[in-house]
């Protein structure tokens, strides 16, 4: 089986987990795997319109773009998002 290939985002997200400071995710294979490993409790709507968008963008069906906007989406809706990571 072939490795997904790790589609960056044209510019990192940084948020704040628990477990120290903050974290640049500047690809969809890193904002899947916080989404689904590390993710605060509150999952919500946007959660997992982040989850769908970024495994959709691993499949070729979706931008980059939107999983990254989705990512932000959810990342405000944890309350984890740092800095000013734009859409």
């Amino acid at each position: 089986m072939e490795s997904e290939p790790d589609k960056r985002f044209q510019e990192p997200v940084m948020i704040s987990l628990d477990q120290g400071g903050p974290i640049a995710v500047g690809s969809t294979r890193q904002a899947t795997d916080l989404l689904l490993t590390q993710w605060p409790a509150l999952r919500g709507p946007r959660h997992r319109d982040a989850v769908d968008a970024c495994l959709k963008v691993q499949d070729g069906h979706r931008s980059t773009v939107d999983a990254r906007n989705a990512f932000i989406e959810a990342a405000e809706e944890a309350g984890i998002l740092a800095g000013e990571s734009a859409h």
